[in-house]
């Protein structure tokens, strides 16, 4: 009787600027020649999670972020296509927010443009999580338009406006599920997790500013969440980058942070191959196959 291939799932949490190292597991997988039967993310995790799921190899991934973020002036332009050309269209998007942003436009003007419009196109099945803010709920978005729904699991509130899907208001998908695991486990044999959620660092003698200490105590509520579904139910495999460093906002820093974390790359390249050979123990083939690809990519 032959036995059925693991499926493979990867949910990548929300971080910001920290996501950034997400590209390393995704390489990793790109190495060893696995591709996962779906892919779960929150905020940037949902943004990365996109590009992977199109088709887009994980160095791809790479060279367009480090191309995104080469200068201010770069994300200045990239910025400036987001606002609003007519007075109609600034009406829509509520009139003026100090210091809100339209997250879907903002999405659109970083997203590759290789990705597609809708979840339906996608070469591998994606879950985007956003937080339903007047239901008190998380939901997962897998069907329809799909930059819409990674607007809304980015969506940072004070830094960006709610979106609006599907009848429902949705904010940050972090809120509620900042590393999706667990919406993998009836779909995967063996689920990946990436926590990039890190928290706040720095001198203990030194105030954080407002915005520091927002975001610094919603990492705090975020990582308390994860713990606790670790308790409950781990995933597979989980990986933790050490990010802490690196604020959510420091994409400009984005050489510097793939840099700092590159051994990420190697260090799941070890644990996936380790973990996939003792579930495959017996499997003959499957596994010879597995130590090869582990091997050539050495």
């Amino acid at each position: 009787m032959r036995r059925r291939p693991l499926r493979i799932g990867i949910a990548l949490g929300g971080g910001g600027a920290r996501g950034l190292a997400h590209i390393h597991v995704l390489e990793a997988l790109d190495d060893l020649g696995l591709k996962p039967v779906r892919v779960t993310g929150s905020s940037i995790g949902a943004v990365i999670g996109a590009g992977y799921a199109s088709g887009m190899p994980a160095r791809d991934i790479r060279a367009y972020m480090l191309d995104c973020f080469t200068s201010p002036r770069i994300v200045i332009g990239r910025l400036w296509q987001t606002r609003p050309v007519s007075l109609q269209e600034f009406l829509a998007d509520g009139g003026f927010r100090i210091g809100q942003l339209n997250a879907r436009r903002v999405i659109m003007a970083f997203m590759p443009p290789d990705v597609p419009l809708t979840f339906e196109e996608l070469a591998i099945p994606l879950g985007v999580m956003a937080t339903d803010f007047y239901a008190r709920a998380e939901c997962e978005l897998d069907s329809g338009e799909l930059r819409s729904a990674i607007a809304a699991s980015a969506a940072i509130p004070a830094i960006f406006r709610p979106v609006r899907r599907d009848g429902r208001l949705l904010v940050d998908g972090g809120i509620y599920n900042p590393l999706p695991f667990d919406r993998l486990k009836d779909v995967a044999d063996v689920t990946i997790a990436v926590d990039v959620n890190g928290g706040p660092e720095g001198d203990k003698g030194r105030v954080p500013t407002p915005v520091q200490a927002m975001i610094g105590a919603s990492q705090l509520t975020m990582q308390s969440i994860i713990d606790a579904k670790l308790i409950v139910s781990p995933p597979s495999l989980l990986f933790r980058p050490p990010v802490s460093a690196y604020g959510v906002l420091d994409f400009l820093r984005s050489r510097e942070i793939l840099t700092a974390t590159e051994g990420l790359r190697e260090e799941a390249k070890r644990a996936i191959s380790r973990h996939l050979e003792h579930r495959l123990k017996g499997g003959g083939e499957a596994l010879a196959r597995l130590s090869a690809a582990a091997a050539a990519s050495a």
